[in-house]
Protein backbone atom coordinates (compact mmCIF):
# COMPACT_ATOMS: atom_id res chain seq x y z
CA UNK A 1 0.00 0.00 0.00
CA UNK A 2 1.22 3.23 -0.98
CA UNK A 3 -1.12 6.38 -1.07
CA UNK A 4 -0.28 10.19 -1.87
CA UNK A 5 -2.06 12.76 0.40
CA UNK A 6 -2.15 16.42 -0.09
CA UNK A 7 -2.66 18.91 3.03
CA UNK A 8 -1.95 22.72 3.79
CA UNK A 9 -2.10 25.37 6.24
CA UNK A 10 -4.90 27.60 7.30
CA UNK A 11 -4.22 30.10 4.38
CA UNK A 12 -3.25 27.80 1.68
CA UNK A 13 0.43 29.51 1.37
CA UNK A 14 1.92 25.66 3.04
CA UNK A 15 1.24 22.78 0.82
CA UNK A 16 2.45 19.21 1.89
CA UNK A 17 2.04 16.25 -0.30
CA UNK A 18 3.26 12.91 1.99
CA UNK A 19 3.18 9.20 1.05
CA UNK A 20 1.53 7.17 3.17
CA UNK A 21 2.69 3.73 3.64
CA UNK A 22 1.25 0.32 5.61
CA UNK A 23 3.73 1.19 8.41
CA UNK A 24 2.66 4.74 8.85
CA UNK A 25 -0.76 4.90 7.83
CA UNK A 26 -1.86 5.88 11.19
CA UNK A 27 -2.37 8.63 14.01
CA UNK A 28 -0.42 9.24 16.88
CA UNK A 29 -1.23 11.71 19.69
CA UNK A 30 1.92 13.25 21.63
CA UNK A 31 0.58 15.24 25.38
CA UNK A 32 3.98 16.74 26.08
CA UNK A 33 4.16 20.01 27.16
CA UNK A 34 5.56 21.95 24.25
CA UNK A 35 3.46 20.13 22.14
CA UNK A 36 0.11 20.94 24.20
CA UNK A 37 1.18 24.63 24.43
CA UNK A 38 2.32 25.11 20.48
CA UNK A 39 -1.09 23.03 19.26
CA UNK A 40 -3.53 24.12 22.18
CA UNK A 41 -3.83 20.46 22.26
CA UNK A 42 -2.51 17.47 22.36
CA UNK A 43 -0.69 16.98 18.60
CA UNK A 44 -2.25 14.63 16.33
CA UNK A 45 -0.21 13.90 13.37
CA UNK A 46 1.15 11.35 10.94
CA UNK A 47 5.11 9.82 11.06
CA UNK A 48 6.28 10.57 7.95
CA UNK A 49 9.88 10.06 6.76
CA UNK A 50 11.87 13.15 4.89
CA UNK A 51 11.69 11.02 1.83
CA UNK A 52 7.96 11.13 1.83
CA UNK A 53 7.09 14.32 2.23
CA UNK A 54 7.12 17.02 -0.08
CA UNK A 55 6.82 21.01 1.27
CA UNK A 56 6.22 24.10 -0.67
CA UNK A 57 5.83 27.77 0.63
CA UNK A 58 6.38 29.83 3.44
CA UNK A 59 7.79 27.52 6.30
CA UNK A 60 10.13 28.60 9.68
CA UNK A 61 11.41 26.74 11.89
CA UNK A 62 12.32 26.58 15.84
CA UNK A 63 14.53 24.19 17.41
CA UNK A 64 12.41 23.14 20.65
CA UNK A 65 14.72 20.97 22.36
CA UNK A 66 18.22 19.07 21.28
CA UNK A 67 16.62 16.43 19.29
CA UNK A 68 13.87 18.66 17.36
CA UNK A 69 12.47 21.31 15.97
CA UNK A 70 8.51 22.62 15.30
CA UNK A 71 8.04 24.20 12.16
CA UNK A 72 5.11 26.89 11.23
CA UNK A 73 3.71 28.66 8.56
CA UNK A 74 5.13 31.74 8.75
CA UNK A 75 2.03 33.47 6.69
CA UNK A 76 -0.61 32.43 8.81
CA UNK A 77 1.40 30.55 11.83
CA UNK A 78 -0.73 27.35 11.30
CA UNK A 79 1.07 24.24 13.29
CA UNK A 80 2.87 21.94 10.57
CA UNK A 81 4.77 19.24 12.00
CA UNK A 82 7.12 18.37 14.93
CA UNK A 83 10.74 17.26 13.33
CA UNK A 84 13.09 14.53 14.44
CA UNK A 85 16.34 15.75 14.39
CA UNK A 86 18.53 13.52 15.77
CA UNK A 87 20.98 12.19 13.03
CA UNK A 88 19.66 8.45 11.27
CA UNK A 89 16.43 9.20 13.12
CA UNK A 90 14.86 12.05 11.19
CA UNK A 91 11.07 12.36 10.67
CA UNK A 92 8.30 14.75 10.34
CA UNK A 93 5.21 14.30 12.60
CA UNK A 94 2.94 15.60 10.56
CA UNK A 95 -0.37 17.93 11.65
CA UNK A 96 -3.50 15.91 11.03
CA UNK A 97 -5.23 18.97 10.39
CA UNK A 98 -3.34 19.93 7.60
CA UNK A 99 -5.71 16.99 5.37
CA UNK A 100 -9.11 16.90 4.82
CA UNK A 101 -8.56 12.83 4.76
CA UNK A 102 -6.71 12.16 7.75
CA UNK A 103 -10.27 11.22 10.03
CA UNK A 104 -9.91 7.68 8.30
CA UNK A 105 -6.62 7.27 9.94
CA UNK A 106 -6.19 4.66 12.98
CA UNK A 107 -4.90 6.46 16.16
CA UNK A 108 -2.35 3.82 17.05
CA UNK A 109 -0.34 5.74 19.85
CA UNK A 110 -0.10 8.17 22.60
CA UNK A 111 3.15 9.26 23.78
CA UNK A 112 4.12 11.85 27.26
CA UNK A 113 0.61 9.87 28.38
CA UNK A 114 1.45 10.74 31.63
CA UNK A 115 1.53 14.32 30.60
CA UNK A 116 -1.89 14.84 29.12
CA UNK A 117 -4.85 16.05 30.64
CA UNK A 118 -7.24 14.31 32.83
CA UNK A 119 -10.09 15.81 30.55
CA UNK A 120 -8.45 14.50 27.47
CA UNK A 121 -9.71 10.27 26.61
CA UNK A 122 -9.09 8.93 23.26
CA UNK A 123 -10.78 5.86 22.59
CA UNK A 124 -10.03 2.45 21.40
CA UNK A 125 -7.02 0.14 22.23
CA UNK A 126 -3.80 1.69 21.57
CA UNK A 127 0.20 1.98 22.70
CA UNK A 128 0.67 4.29 25.40
CA UNK A 129 4.24 6.02 26.11
CA UNK A 130 5.04 7.78 29.04
CA UNK A 131 7.62 10.64 29.44
CA UNK A 132 10.18 8.40 30.55
CA UNK A 133 10.15 6.18 28.25
CA UNK A 134 9.81 8.34 25.80
CA UNK A 135 13.24 10.37 27.28
CA UNK A 136 14.96 6.87 27.61
CA UNK A 137 14.43 6.71 23.72
CA UNK A 138 15.29 9.69 22.87
CA UNK A 139 18.50 9.13 24.97
CA UNK A 140 19.10 6.12 23.41
CA UNK A 141 19.36 8.06 19.79
CA UNK A 142 22.57 10.01 21.46
CA UNK A 143 24.42 7.06 21.93
CA UNK A 144 23.75 5.36 18.96
CA UNK A 145 25.55 8.12 17.15
CA UNK A 146 27.91 9.10 19.61
CA UNK A 147 26.71 12.02 20.97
Amino acid sequence: MSETRNGKCLCGAVKVEINLREDNAELHACHCGMCRSWSGSALIGMAVKPDDIRIEGPVRSRASSDWAARDWCDTCGSTLWYRLTVPGHEFYHVSAGLFDNAADLPLTKEIFIDRKPSGYAFAGDHELKTQAEMEAIFASFGKETGQ
